[in-house]
């Protein structure tokens, strides 16, 4: 397997300003890998992405080393560090996980989310869909966290988002083998409408079984990839 690498100019991160700086450059990489906007095996070159966010080596290195610590990076001999992988068995465990967390997030949403809220989540749901049809791979990932994490931004539990968040940290990256050849696929509707049809109902129990069972259906496909594959190390992006 070749360690992706992400061409110059094309690091998924923009600069940032200069206070904070560590602060600053570690969110807007937890940012990125929440969003999928690195693939798994994806090598960070210091210098280029210092340049690219527009401050010194120091703050990327020391967000850099934050995130290994996180364990959503990884360093190989001491100094090259990527995008963590990921087998099959650590994905169906941090699924086990976002089940519980996440549907009792969805829960506690269901009767504090606004109906602009839930009008802005369904045009997520809608350009998920359109970039799916029209083979925007990234955009599509990027959408689907998006609809996940605008329902878990109404639940008013930040601990509990606190934790979800380190697991999509995880989680992002894997999700672009998704595309093309694990899509999730769903034996009626899709879920994400059965999520924005109850949350306008405000049924708190039937909005945890509906993104409780996103997960599990539109994440099948992507177990199987990974079972045959032995994990995303023996991956490269765009294999079947």
């Amino acid at each position: 397997m070749t360690d992706v690498e992400q061409r110059p100019g094309e690091s998924g991160v923009g600069p940032v300003a200069r206070d904070s700086l560590t602060s600053l450059v570690y969110n807007n990489l937890r940012q990125a890998l929440m969003e999928g906007r690195f693939w798994p095996g994806h090598r960070f070159k210091i210098r280029e992405l210092a340049a690219t966010m527009n401050v010194s080596e120091t703050p990327i290195r020391e967000a850099l080393m934050q995130l290994v610590r996180g364990r959503a990076l990884e360093m190989q001999a001491g100094r090259s560090i990527m995008v963590a992988h990921m087998t099959a068995k650590q994905y169906i465990e941090l699924r086990t996980v976002r089940l519980f967390l996440e549907g009792l997030a969805a829960e506690h949403a269901t009767t504090r989310i606004s109906e602009a809220g839930i009008d802005k989540m369904e045009a997520i749901h809608h350009e998920l869909i359109s970039a799916e049809k029209e083979h925007r791979w990234s955009d599509a990932v990027r959408a689907n966290w998006q609809f996940h994490r605008g329902l878990y931004d109404g639940s008013g539990l930040p601990e509990v988002l606190a934790i979800l968040d380190d697991i999509w940290m995880r989680n992002g990256p894997l999700l672009n083998f998704h595309y093309p050849h694990a899509p999730p696929i769903y034996p009626n509707e899709h879920q994400h409408l059965s999520v924005l049809n109850y949350l306008r109902q405000r049924r708190p129990d039937k909005v945890r079984e509906a993104i409780q069972a996103d997960m599990m259906e539109g994440g099948q496909n992507l177990v199987r990839l990974l079972e045959k594959h032995g994990g995303t190390r023996n991956m490269t992006p765009g294999e079947d």
